[in-house]
């Protein structure tokens, strides 16, 4: 363990994905700047991430958004003790942009450098002292700039042992974490993670991209009308959601086969005998889906997900003795999951605001505070780990 000195200054940056972000954090807990570039606009159209795109993307954001994070420091650069950036797992381009620019910045400036797990991230985001604020709207990051101040009282930082359930686009998984660095896996997807589920499923119902949002917010005023089904997956903490998601597919398909055996009262009469010269009429497209019963399958599909997710964390979080429950991740932001787990729970449920479960490199500086307290320092040939698992460095 290495005693680090007081107000011990992290700039970190996270590109893993389609977020360019720089943030500015002391002592692990206070967040100075956390400047996010997003590039879901750009992507929307598409109706997911183009990793290509996200990498000439995070090429041209990162000069911007480091300047404007590092504006937040009166000293500027020479208040920077430590440099940290997210190394894996994500998409390989991506993170190559942010992993190089950090470590160009460490060599040139002559100051230590750490690459973080991406994963290990996430979860150390309920280490930040937000004084229990919830910056952002609907989901999205807050528009680049500086942090502002924290009003209200400080959060003491969580304590061990705990039970996180980390749950994202690409990951669904339960650990266990005794100390810092100290992490056990209970449990995890055997196909599609939750945030993947959520996107397929609005795009099925014709909700958009992305899908959390799109679907929390049509499930939001909905009547319940029948349930889904859900995989327990009995004696196991694993999860299984693609199941679910052919469900949806299938209620989806029938709903639509239905309504093409529905007589339309403008149809014009059949005939049998064919015109002269004339094509072959082009397949008729699917009816639409009404916007009522969509908002019921959205409904039904996030209680289900929601069910499965916290009839687990609770269980895991009884079983190991856990102190508190962290919920972490971009599918942390889904309200209707904060709620139930919260009241199911018979321990505290940390979770951190909305713009801090999306990726950020606030928390990728405070993940990277324990790992420097530890004594880590990573080599300039450390390389990106597109895989990289939890409790791997």
């Amino acid at each position: 363990m290495t005693t680090l000195p007081e107000g011990f200054t992290i700039l970190a940056l996270e590109t893993s994905c389609d977020e360019t972000a720089a943030a500015v954090v002391r002592d692990g807990r206070t967040i100075l700047s956390n400047v996010v570039a997003s590039q879901m606009d750009m992507h929307s159209r598409y109706g997911g991430v183009v990793p290509e795109v996200a990498s000439r993307q995070h090429i041209i954001s990162l000069v911007p958004v480091v300047r404007e994070a590092l504006a937040a420091l009166p000293g500027g650069w020479a208040d920077i003790h430590a440099v940290a950036a997210t190394h894996g797992p994500g998409l390989s381009g991506a993170l190559l942009t942010g992993l190089n620019a950090a470590k160009a910045i460490a060599w040139q400036r002559g100051l230590p450098f750490v690459g973080v797990n991406h994963l290990e991230s996430h979860i150390y985001a309920s280490w930040l002292d937000t004084g229990g604020r919830e910056p952002g709207t609907g989901g999205r990051p807050p528009a680049p700039g500086p942090w502002p101040p924290i009003p209200g009282p400080s959060l003491p930082a969580p304590e061990f042992p705990l039970v996180a359930l980390v749950v994202s686009g690409g990951h669904t998984l339960l650990a266990l974490l005794r100390d810092h660095g100290d992490y056990t896996i209970l449990g995890q997807t055997r196909d599609d993670a939750v945030g993947e589920a959520f996107d397929k499923v609005a795009r099925i119902l014709g909700l958009g991209y992305p899908g959390g949002p799109a679907i929390q917010q049509a499930a939001q005023n909905a009547q319940p009308a029948g349930a889904l089904p859900r995989a327990w997956l009995r004696d196991s903490y694993d999860f299984s959601f693609s199941g679910l998601k052919t469900a949806v597919l299938h209620k989806v398909q029938e709903r639509q086969e239905r309504e093409l055996r529905m007589p339309k009262l403008d149809a014009k009469p059949k005939t049998d005998r064919p015109v002269s010269g004339s094509q072959p009429s082009a397949p008729s497209p699917p009816p639409a889906l009404d916007a009522v019963w969509v908002s019921q399958i959205a409904h039904a599909f996030q209680e289900s997900v929601v069910d499965v997710l916290s009839t687990k964390t609770v269980d895991a979080a009884r079983q190991h003795g856990a102190t508190a429950i962290i919920l972490a991740g971009g599918v942390a932001a889904n309200t209707r999951l904060r709620a139930e787990l919260s009241r199911r729970a018979a321990v505290p449920v940390r979770f951190p605001p909305i713009a801090l479960c999306t990726d950020n490199a606030a928390m990728v500086a405070a993940a990277a505070f324990y790992r420097f307290q530890a004594g880590a320092q990573s080599g300039w040939d450390l390389d990106v780990t597109p895989n990289l698992k939890l409790g791997m460095s």
